[in-house]
Protein backbone atom coordinates (compact mmCIF):
# COMPACT_ATOMS: atom_id res chain seq x y z
CA UNK A 1 0.00 0.00 0.00
CA UNK A 2 1.29 3.24 -1.23
CA UNK A 3 1.02 6.60 1.26
CA UNK A 4 -1.34 9.29 0.34
CA UNK A 5 -1.01 12.38 1.90
CA UNK A 6 -5.10 13.60 2.38
CA UNK A 7 -6.72 15.97 0.34
CA UNK A 8 -7.44 19.74 0.29
CA UNK A 9 -10.35 19.75 2.26
CA UNK A 10 -9.03 17.02 5.04
CA UNK A 11 -6.00 19.66 5.24
CA UNK A 12 -8.32 22.90 5.69
CA UNK A 13 -10.33 21.34 8.13
CA UNK A 14 -6.99 19.91 9.90
CA UNK A 15 -5.51 23.49 10.11
CA UNK A 16 -9.20 25.36 10.78
CA UNK A 17 -8.93 23.25 14.34
CA UNK A 18 -5.73 23.17 15.47
CA UNK A 19 -4.59 25.80 18.17
CA UNK A 20 -1.02 24.25 19.17
CA UNK A 21 1.85 23.18 17.15
CA UNK A 22 4.55 21.17 18.77
CA UNK A 23 7.54 21.70 16.33
CA UNK A 24 9.77 18.39 16.96
CA UNK A 25 13.24 19.58 15.84
CA UNK A 26 12.67 23.54 15.67
CA UNK A 27 16.02 24.96 15.68
CA UNK A 28 17.03 28.45 17.62
CA UNK A 29 18.72 29.75 14.19
CA UNK A 30 16.83 31.92 12.85
CA UNK A 31 18.23 31.02 8.80
CA UNK A 32 16.97 27.35 9.38
CA UNK A 33 13.92 26.41 7.83
CA UNK A 34 12.48 24.99 10.44
CA UNK A 35 12.80 28.29 12.72
CA UNK A 36 11.68 30.23 9.86
CA UNK A 37 7.95 27.74 9.08
CA UNK A 38 7.62 28.06 12.99
CA UNK A 39 7.72 31.85 13.04
CA UNK A 40 5.33 32.80 10.41
CA UNK A 41 3.04 29.88 11.33
CA UNK A 42 3.07 31.66 15.02
CA UNK A 43 2.21 34.83 12.76
CA UNK A 44 -0.80 33.03 11.05
CA UNK A 45 -2.07 32.40 14.97
CA UNK A 46 -0.57 29.06 16.03
CA UNK A 47 0.93 28.38 19.31
CA UNK A 48 4.15 27.14 18.24
CA UNK A 49 6.18 24.57 21.02
CA UNK A 50 9.46 23.81 20.65
CA UNK A 51 10.75 20.03 20.88
CA UNK A 52 14.61 20.26 21.49
CA UNK A 53 16.62 18.88 23.65
CA UNK A 54 19.44 21.63 25.21
CA UNK A 55 17.39 24.55 24.13
CA UNK A 56 15.64 26.28 26.90
CA UNK A 57 13.23 28.33 24.28
CA UNK A 58 12.44 29.11 20.61
CA UNK A 59 10.24 31.85 19.65
CA UNK A 60 9.41 32.98 22.72
CA UNK A 61 8.04 29.76 24.06
CA UNK A 62 9.54 27.35 27.01
CA UNK A 63 11.44 24.41 24.54
CA UNK A 64 10.59 20.50 25.56
CA UNK A 65 13.19 17.92 25.17
CA UNK A 66 9.90 15.29 24.32
CA UNK A 67 6.58 15.29 23.64
CA UNK A 68 6.15 13.54 26.63
CA UNK A 69 7.34 16.40 28.42
CA UNK A 70 4.65 18.91 27.50
CA UNK A 71 2.17 19.22 29.99
CA UNK A 72 -1.04 19.98 27.67
CA UNK A 73 -2.47 19.10 24.77
CA UNK A 74 -1.01 19.86 21.28
CA UNK A 75 -3.21 19.41 18.23
CA UNK A 76 0.02 19.02 15.97
CA UNK A 77 2.88 17.53 15.82
CA UNK A 78 5.40 19.08 12.67
CA UNK A 79 8.37 17.04 12.12
CA UNK A 80 11.77 18.48 11.14
CA UNK A 81 14.14 15.48 11.85
CA UNK A 82 16.02 13.47 9.30
CA UNK A 83 13.99 10.05 8.25
CA UNK A 84 15.45 7.85 10.44
CA UNK A 85 14.23 9.44 13.46
CA UNK A 86 10.11 9.34 12.22
CA UNK A 87 9.57 5.70 13.34
CA UNK A 88 10.34 6.82 17.32
CA UNK A 89 8.41 10.06 16.57
CA UNK A 90 5.50 8.24 15.49
CA UNK A 91 5.75 6.04 18.44
CA UNK A 92 5.47 9.05 20.94
CA UNK A 93 2.90 10.31 19.11
CA UNK A 94 0.69 6.95 18.97
CA UNK A 95 1.76 6.40 22.76
CA UNK A 96 0.42 10.10 24.20
CA UNK A 97 -2.65 9.30 21.73
CA UNK A 98 -2.02 12.48 19.55
CA UNK A 99 -4.31 12.76 16.35
CA UNK A 100 -2.45 14.45 13.80
CA UNK A 101 1.46 14.76 12.48
CA UNK A 102 2.82 16.51 9.46
CA UNK A 103 6.08 15.68 8.39
CA UNK A 104 8.04 18.36 6.36
CA UNK A 105 9.02 18.80 2.83
CA UNK A 106 11.91 16.19 1.91
CA UNK A 107 11.09 13.68 5.01
CA UNK A 108 9.52 10.25 4.04
CA UNK A 109 9.27 6.96 5.63
CA UNK A 110 6.33 5.48 4.25
CA UNK A 111 6.13 2.70 6.99
CA UNK A 112 6.09 5.31 9.67
CA UNK A 113 3.47 7.40 8.00
CA UNK A 114 1.59 3.88 6.90
CA UNK A 115 1.95 3.01 11.04
CA UNK A 116 0.38 6.57 11.99
CA UNK A 117 -2.45 6.32 9.87
CA UNK A 118 -3.40 2.20 11.34
CA UNK A 119 -3.08 4.06 14.51
CA UNK A 120 -5.73 6.88 13.68
CA UNK A 121 -3.50 9.72 13.50
CA UNK A 122 -4.11 12.15 10.41
CA UNK A 123 -0.81 12.23 8.24
CA UNK A 124 0.87 14.49 5.83
CA UNK A 125 3.86 13.40 4.67
CA UNK A 126 6.49 15.27 2.32
CA UNK A 127 4.63 18.93 2.63
CA UNK A 128 5.34 22.08 3.84
CA UNK A 129 3.10 22.92 6.56
CA UNK A 130 3.70 26.88 5.53
CA UNK A 131 3.37 26.55 1.81
CA UNK A 132 0.58 24.27 2.52
CA UNK A 133 -0.99 26.97 4.30
CA UNK A 134 -0.38 29.87 2.43
CA UNK A 135 -1.98 27.60 -0.75
CA UNK A 136 -4.89 26.83 1.14
CA UNK A 137 -5.63 30.15 3.21
CA UNK A 138 -4.06 33.17 1.82
CA UNK A 139 -4.35 33.02 -2.56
Amino acid sequence: MTFVNPDDDTLRTLLKNVKTIAVVGLSPQPARPSYRVAQAMQHYGYRIIPVRPLVDSVLGEKAYTSLADIPFKVDLVDVFRAAEHVPAIVEQCLALHLTAIWIQEGIVHDAAARKAQAGGMTVVMDRCLLKDYVRLFTT
